[in-house]
């Protein structure tokens, strides 16, 4: 039963935030019924877990396109301190 990848880069937003919310919930589900009963291919909780991390990755990536440049120079604490060491 192999499920197909997302194809988030095709998605919008909205469409992200709501896969996102299903995932995170299908995830939740998986973890209890594998804590109870076990799940028949418990390999199925990392796949999910990477779907996951997909979308938060194009999330994210869609986040850092919108910057501008000034924000994306103070985005980080890190960049800060070495700003401040030179």
């Amino acid at each position: 039963m192999a499920k197909e990848k997302l194809n988030v880069a095709e998605m919008t937003d909205a469409d992200l935030q709501s896969q996102k919310a299903a995932l995170e919930h299908e995830y939740q589900q998986m973890k209890f019924d594998h804590a109870v009963k076990g799940l028949g291919n418990p390999l199925e909780l990392r796949e999910l877990r990477r779907e996951i991390a997909r979308i938060l990755t194009e999330g994210r990536s869609r986040e850092l396109a919108a910057m501008t440049p000034d924000q994306l120079e103070l985005r980080s604490k890190l960049r800060a301190r070495r700003r401040r060491q030179r």
